[in-house]
C-alpha cells in the first residue's frame, strides 16, 4: 500500500467521491486518474459534453449526497487475469485503465476500491467511510493530457479541495479570496508598477515609473549589504559565444529551456547552399560543429571568466562577485505568471571563489544577507532546503568525491540556521547542491526565494586556479548565491504579500499632499519640493476635487502618507497628517518636524504598523 498521511487518504477519497457522483450524472463518462493533490484532489475525465459552473454545482451536490450515504470504501486484492477482466466489463474502466494496470510490475499487489456502486483500480489507502469527506468544495475545471503528453488525448480535470473540518474550509477559501485580491497581476495594473506587451513580447516585462522604483530600492539595499560583506559589483553582457555555455554544461544539458542560440549569417548561408535541414543544423549545434550566440541563460560562466582574467594567490581569496544580471529562459507560453514566470529576469546573483577551509564562512555569510532581507521585509516564518543530488541521474556532472564535500558543507551550514531544515534528493542544480530559503507569506503559502549553492563542479570544468602557499596551483571552490532570486519574481511576491501596501521605504510615492482647494496647490507644491530636497518622494493631488475623494484616491492608489492643507493650516504653519501605515505620525504639526520623524522610517527600512492590507491578512 502506498503511504499517505491521514489528509491525503481523506483527499485521496473525497476524489473517488467525485469520480462516483460524476458517473451518477454523466454515465457516459470515462474515468483516467484521481489523485490527492496539496490541499484537494482532482479527478481527469474523458467526455465529448464540457462541464460548466453549473455542472460543478451539480457535481458538488452530488458528493453531498454520496457522503451522507456513509458508503464504506472496501478494497479487494485480485489476480492479473481477475484484474484485466473487471476492466474489460467496467464501462468507464476500458479506455485508460488497460494501460495503468500494465504500469504495474509483476509480482506486485493489484487492489480495487469500492465505495458503493462505484469501482476503481487504485492502491488507497482511503477513510473508511464516505461520510468522513464533509470539508470540500468543487473549484475548477481545466484541460489536461492524458499521461501529460502533448501528443494524447486531451481531458478534463476537475479540481476539489478538501480539509479535516469544516473550520479549516472556511478558512482556506477565505485566504483564496484574500489572494485573489493581492494578486500581482491585478495589483500591478492598478498601482501602474510593471507591463506587459504583447508587441514586444510574452514574459518579457516593462518595468513602469512606479514599478522602477520598487526595484531600484531593493538594489540599493541589497548592494549595501553587498558592501558591507566587501564584494564587488561587476557587469557583463546579455549574450556568450556557444562555447562558454558547452564549458559550463548549460548547452546543450538545458537546451530546452533555452532561447535558440544565434548562429553567424555566413555559416546559415554556407548550410544552406549545402541543403542542409534543420535537422541537421540541430545536430550540428549539439556535436559542437557550429558556432554561434546563446541569450545568457545564466551570469555564472561570465563570472568565472573574470575571475580567470588574471592571477590569484591565496592571499586574495575568498573573491566575491556580484551583478544585476539580466538572463533569459524559454519558459513554455502556458507556463508564464506575470512577474513569477517570466521569460527575462534580473538576478542579484553572486559568485564567491574560496579554499576548501573557507566554505563554512562563506555560506555562512551568504545565509547572513538572506536573512537580513527577509527579516527586513517581515518575512520571518520561513524553513530551509537543502537540495541533493540524485545518484541515480546521470544529469550530475563531477566526482563522487567533491559532491560528498559539497553536500556536507551545505548540511553543515543549514544547521546552525535555528529553523526546519529538509533534505530533497534530486533537487541539487546539475552542478553541484544548493541551500533554498521557503517563504511562508501572510496568507501562508510558500515561496522558495534566496539560494545557496557550492560547486565544485565549475572550477574544474573552466580549470579555474589560484596559487597556493608552496605557490603550486590549486582549483577554487565557487559558491553561487542570489538572496532574491530573480528581482521580477521577488518583486511579484511582495506585492501580494503586502497586497501592495508597500512599507513606506519601497512605496513608489511615500507622501501625497492634499489641498482643500485650488488656491492653495501652489503652496501644496512648495511643500512637495521640500520633501523631495530631503529624498522623500511626494506628490501634489491638483484635481478640483473635495477632500474626501482627495482621500480615497491616495487610499486606492496606496499612498503610505497624506498631507491635508486648508488655509487655517497654511496660516499656522502647519500639515493635518494622515497615514494608512502609522497612525502615530497622525496629527498637526509643521512640515519640518514631519520631516524628522518620517526620515528614520525611510532610513532605517521599518515596516509600516498599521497597513490596512497587512493587519487584514494577519501580518
Amino acid at each position: 500500500m502506498a503511504t499517505l498521511t491521514p489528509i491525503e487518504e481523506l483527499r485521496h477519497s473525497a476524489a473517488h467521491v467525485l469520480g462516483a457522483a460524476v458517473l451518477r450524472l454523466f454515465p457516459e463518462a470515462q474515468l483516467d486518474v484521481g489523485p490527492a493533490v496539496e490541499n484537494g484532489f482532482y479527478y481527469d475525465f474523458d467526455l465529448e459534453h464540457k462541464f460548466t459552473a453549473e455542472d460543478l454545482e451539480k457535481i458538488e451536490a452530488e458528493m453531498r449526497k454520496i457522503s451522507k450515504e456513509n458508503q464504506k470504501f472496501e478494497f479487494t486484492e485480485v489476480s492479473r487475469e481477475e484484474a484485466e477482466k473487471l476492466v474489460a466489463e467496467t464501462p468507464y474502466l476500458r479506455e485508460f485503465k488497460p494501460g495503468r494496470l500494465a504500469d504495474i510490475p509483476e509480482g506486485e499487489k493489484i487492489t480495487f476500491y469500492r465505495n458503493g456502486e462505484f469501482l476503481d483500480l487504485c492502491r488507497g489507502p482511503h477513510v473508511r467511510y464516505t461520510s468522513q469527506i464533509k470539508a470540500f468544495k468543487l473549484m475548477s475545471v481545466a484541460g489536461a493530457y492524458h499521461r501529460g503528453n502533448e501528443n494524447n488525448k486531451q481531458l478534463q480535470r476537475i479540481y476539489g479541495v478538501a480539509f479535516a473540518s469544516k473550520d479549516e474550509l472556511a478558512a482556506y477559501l477565505t485566504n483564496l479570496e484574500e489572494a485573489k485580491k493581492r494578486d500581482h497581476r491585478k495589483l500591478g495594473r492598478e498601482l501602474r508598477l510593471f507591463h506587459i506587451d504583447e508587441d514586444v513580447g510574452q514574459g518579457l516585462i516593462l518595468w513602469t515609473p512606479n514599478g522602477a522604483i520598487v526595484r531600484q530600492e531593493l538594489q540599493t539595499f541589497i548592494s549595501e549589504q553587498l558592501f558591507r560583506q566587501d564584494y564587488k559589483q561587476v557587469f557583463t553582457p546579455n549574450i556568450g559565444n556557444l562555447n562558454l555555455y558547452r564549458t559550463s554544461g548549460h548547452f546543450p544539458y538545458y537546451r530546452e529551456s533555452q532561447f535558440t542560440p544565434v548562429i553567424d549569417q555566413e555559416q546559415i548561408q554556407k548550410l544552406a547552399t549545402e541543403g542542409k535541414s534543420c535537422a541537421d543544423l540541430a545536430n550540428l549545434l549539439t556535436a559542437g560543429q557550429l558556432d554561434g550566440f546563446l541569450l545568457k541563460p545564466m551570469n555564472c560562466p561570465h563570472h568565472i571568466k573574470i575571475f580567470a582574467s588574471q592571477p590569484h594567490s591565496y592571499r586574495d581569496l575568498p573573491v566575491r562577485l556580484a551583478e544585476f544580471g539580466t538572463v533569459y529562459r524559454w519558459e513554455q507560453s502556458g507556463e508564464l505568471n506575470g512577474l513569477t514566470r517570466v521569460r527575462g529576469f534580473t538576478q542579484d546573483d553572486g559568485h564567491l571563489f574560496c579554499t576548501e577551509d573557507q566554505i563554512g564562512q562563506e555560506v555562512l555569510g551568504c545565509l547572513e544577507l538572506v536573512k537580513i532581507i527577509l527579516s527586513t521585509l517581515g518575512m520571518t516564518n520561513y524553513s530551509v532546503r537543502v537540495g541533493l543530488r540524485d545518484p541515480e541521474s546521470s544529469k550530475y556532472i563531477g566526482t563522487d568525491e567533491n559532491w560528498n564535500k559539497a553536500e556536507n558543507a551545505c548540511r553543515a551550514a543549514a544547521a546552525t540556521l535555528g529553523v526546519p531544515v529538509s533534505e530533497e534528493k534530486g533537487e541539487a542544480a546539475f552542478y553541484g547542491p544548493k541551500i533554498d530559503f521557503v517563504v511562508k507569506d501572510v496568507l501562508g503559502r510558500g515561496w522558495q526565494l534566496g539560494t545557496v549553492q557550492v560547486d565544485f563542479n565549475l572550477p574544474e570544468r573552466f580549470k579555474l586556479e589560484y596559487s597556493g602557499p608552496d605557490n603550486r596551483p590549486c582549483r577554487p571552490v565557487m559558491i553561487h548565491r542570489a538572496p532574491f532570486g530573480s528581482m521580477e519574481r521577488f518583486v511579484g511576491i511582495l506585492i501580494e504579500h503586502f497586497a501592495g501596501d508597500f512599507p513606506t521605504w519601497l512605496a513608489p510615492e511615500q507622501v501625497r499632499i492634499l489641498p482643500l482647494n485650488d488656491s492653495l496647490v501652489p503652496a501644496a507644491r512648495k511643500m512637495r519640493d521640500e520633501l523631495k530636497a530631503h529624498r522623500i518622494r511626494a506628490g501634489v493631488d491638483e484635481h478640483s476635487d473635495k477632500l474626501g475623494a482627495k482621500i480615497r484616491r491616495a487610499e486606492l492608489d496606496k499612498v503610505p502618507h497624506m498631507l491635508v492643507v486648508g488655509a487655517k493650516e497654511m496660516e499656522a504653519g502647519l500639515v493635518n497628517v494622515r497615514s494608512r501605515a502609522d497612525k502615530s505620525l497622525e496629527g498637526s504639526c509643521t512640515l519640518q518636524a514631519f520631516i524628522d520623524r518620517l526620515l528614520p522610517i525611510i532610513r532605517e527600512r521599518r515596516l509600516s504598523p498599521d497597513s490596512p492590507t497587512a493587519k487584514k491578512a494577519g501580518a
